[in-house]
């Protein structure tokens, strides 16, 4: 390996690195204006970009708004990144620097956004950036809806400023450390995918704001060895069975003044029991603020009940205006919940059988169309995306005016939007690649462009069903391959958790990845099974107290049914890969049934689930003192002495989601029992590994450890 950031005799693992996992030139965070005239978005300027600038699509062309290495803003000292800001990115997974995100006031006439801690504001009339003075490092500047005022955090406090600089005031202020107000918490951001922590109200003479006590939350200290010199840093962690971070909500004044906003503590009747039950709302999952005032969601601890809320802006009252409960947990619907300008709800519904369906404003959506996200809602219609077959996701819309039901998307692939007024960006991945479409009145007018690098690795996956639960999944064989050729040591390469799909028909970082990895001499399939979404709700919790056995059973199924209609399939050669989840999915498969697997490389794998966070391990396992027996069932330390087979273990030593301590912890007990097996420490990594020399190089080093093992 000579230099695996690009090697001429294998350049795929280096154009997949330096692209970002061809995330970079990808246009995205698409918001229309409401007359449908205005599209802002932030994209690079290639594939290879690593800077994001924001663009304006106006008349049919794309005109750059703001970039960060321009004349205006090279002449401003770089600083650093704030901390908060630096989380919130970890937890978007965000690869690029430069404008990653930003907000508009209502018309979308002026944009605001933050580089390393300053704020700046660009109207979309062709006038030139301008940065705005704040109290200190500033996170997520927000216009209020008119344009006129720039919220902000800094230290932990929310402010505003002007739009024309003046003014620079402290709406609400921490009153001790481990306070703030207008940020999201971990367990939000990460778990609950609650980014924001403040809304302004449609008149801009006050904010819905979150204020945030982690002073109960249990610390962990992140440090990196390699630099010793550097100070650790602290993060509020609240693992599975401790404390949570407080959530309080308060209507802020313009003016200065606070109203409490009076959340329910704890849900009443109806609430589902089981084993382990928690009725105490912990959670605000959701919030906002339309013409109608205030709205607000809640989810208790153990998850079984959602209560929507609507708020009194003047007393801080609440109302619930709609309940949900599930004896095992309650799904929460991204976009819901949604309240049309009539007051009616769009929330998440059951139309028939198990389907995750909607309710939108006494209407359900039809049976058998498993939603997936709510949109938004423009010029009458209600757009939210979904399917009837799960490897696909369709964007649809519903008229509410009662003139039914639209899907918007044509192609089969993986499709989403955004909408405003009669003008929707379709923004489409299907296995020919990624297009973005302008459509007015459903009429193409134009696209915005796609700077993507082509993959050197093009995928060619056979589509299979595949067992008696018809079990979605990928076939990828190398181009060279010929029908009587020796058979090929295969690779299982899912990610099979709650949450997320890889069978989809789409060309995807994970489809070139794997068709990379069968040109190097690898029969690759890829599985979705039981507990992945789109498939029902029956379907998504049948992980509910145990989320490994079910799942190892479908990737082994899959396996020998592929292998009974696929002879190019040798089975006394079979390794798992995978990262998250499936790196736990991979250690366990090697460890539970070596009999089927022969080798694993296990990346940032929660061996230990006691150390995973709260909402997300709780879904599953419930409170880990009450129900300690699902803890055990599940670790993968407990089965150390079973290892039989090469298993490899990488972890990034600053990954603040998956912390380092679950491969510490299960290298050490494999080293008790007397177990070889590897460990590849990524030095300054995260969650995602993103520095190009390490994820080029770790393809590589996968590659031949799997090779070594399997005899390849």
């Amino acid at each position: 390996m000579t230099d695996p950031a690009g090697s001429p005799a294998d350049p795929f693992p280096g154009q997949f690195a330096r692209t970002r996992r061809f995330s970079l030139g990808v246009p995205r965070q698409f918001t229309v204006s409401p007359d449908g005239e205005r599209i802002l978005f932030v994209r690079g300027t290639s594939g290879t970009d690593p800077v994001s600038r924001l663009w304006l699509y106006e008349d049919g062309a794309e005109r750059l708004l703001a970039d960060p290495l321009g004349p205006g803003f090279a002449q401003e000292e770089p600083g650093e990144v704030p901390p908060e800001e630096r989380a919130r990115r970890e937890r978007a997974r965000e690869t690029s620097s430069g404008v990653v995100s930003y907000a508009t006031d209502a018309p979308v006439r002026l944009a605001a956004f933050a580089l390393a801690g300053t704020v700046w504001v660009v109207p979309t009339d062709g006038s030139a950036p301008r940065r705005l003075p704040t109290a200190g490092p500033a996170v997520d500047p927000r216009p209020s809806p008119d344009g006129s005022l720039i919220a902000y955090v800094t230290g932990g406090a929310l402010r505003t400023v002007r739009a024309d600089g003046t003014g620079d005031r402290a709406l609400a202020e921490p009153e001790g450390t481990h306070l703030t107000y207008g940020l999201s918490d971990y367990v939000s951001q990460e778990s609950i995918g609650r980014t924001r922590g403040y809304w302004w109200a449609p008149r801009g003479d006050a904010l819905l704001v979150a204020r945030v006590d982690t002073s109960g939350v249990e610390r962990r200290y992140l440090a990196d060895p390699a630099h010793p010199d550097r100070p650790p840093r602290a993060l509020a962690y609240p693992a599975a069975g401790t404390a949570n971070a407080k959530v309080f909500l308060r209507l802020v004044r313009t003016s200065g003044e606070h109203t409490a906003v009076r959340l329910p503590e704890a849900a009443g009747d109806g609430h589902p029991e089981g084993p382990w039950t928690d009725r105490a709302f912990e959670y605000v999952v959701a919030a906002g603020w339309d013409d109608r005032g205030p709205l607000v969601s809640v989810q208790t601890r153990d998850q079984r009940s959602v209560h929507v809320l609507e708020v009194d802006e003047e007393t801080g009252a609440t109302r619930t205006v709609h309940r949900e409960q599930d004896p095992a947990w309650v799904a929460l619907r991204p976009g819901t919940p949604l309240r049309l300008p009539s007051g009616a709800l769009v929330v998440p519904a059951r139309p028939g059988g198990d389907t995750q369906g909607l309710d939108i404003g006494g209407a359900p959506t039809p049976a058998g169309l498993e939603v997936r996200e709510v949109l938004g809602a423009a010029d009458g219609r209600v757009y939210f995306t979904g399917g009837e077959e799960p490897t696909e996701i369709h964007v649809w819309s519903y008229d509410t005016a009662g003139r039914g039901l639209v899907r918007v998307s044509g192609a089969p692939g993986v499709h989403t939007a955004a909408a405003g007024g009669p003008t929707v960006v379709l923004d489409s991945r299907t296995p020919d690649g990624h297009t973005v479409t302008v459509l007015r009145s459903g009429a193409e007018t134009g696209r915005i462009a796609v700077l993507a690098e082509e993959p050197l690795a093009v995928p060619r996956p056979s589509a299979l069903s595949l067992g008696r639960r018809e079990l979605r999944s990928r076939l990828h064989l190398p181009s060279w391959h010929r029908p009587g050729d020796a058979p090929l040591p295969v690779l299982l390469s899912p990610y099979a958790g709650h949450g997320t799909q890889v069978v989809l028909k789409v060309r995807a970082w994970w489809t070139t990845v794997a068709q990379w990895f069968a040109e190097q001499g690898f029969a690759v399939l890829v599985t979705d099974g039981r507990g992945t979404p789109g498939r029902g709700e029956a379907w998504e919790k049948s992980v509910h107290g145990d989320r490994l056995t079910a799942v190892l059973e479908d990737q082994i199924d899959a396996l020998h049914a592929a292998a009974g209609a696929h002879p190019a399939l040798d089975l006394t050669r079979v390794a798992m890969r995978g990262w998250s989840f499936s790196g736990y999915l991979a250690a366990a498969a090697v460890l539970r049934h070596p009999e089927v697997f022969h080798a694993a490389v296990a990346g940032a794998a929660p061996a230990d689930r006691r150390l995973y966070d709260t909402h997300w391990e709780e879904r599953f396992l419930g409170h880990p003192d009450v129900l300690p027996e699902n803890y055990a069932r599940n670790s993968l330390l407990e089965e150390a002495a079973s290892l039989t087979r090469p298993l490899m273990l990488v972890h990034g030593l600053a990954d603040d989601n998956v912390s380092v301590a679950h491969t510490l912890r299960l290298s050490a007990a494999l080293l008790a029992a007397g177990r070889p097996h590897t460990v590849l420490p990524l030095s300054g990594a995260g969650h995602l590994v993103g520095e190009d020399r390490t994820a080029s190089g770790l393809l590589l080093l996968e590659r031949d450890f799997l090779r070594q093992a399997l005899g390849a």
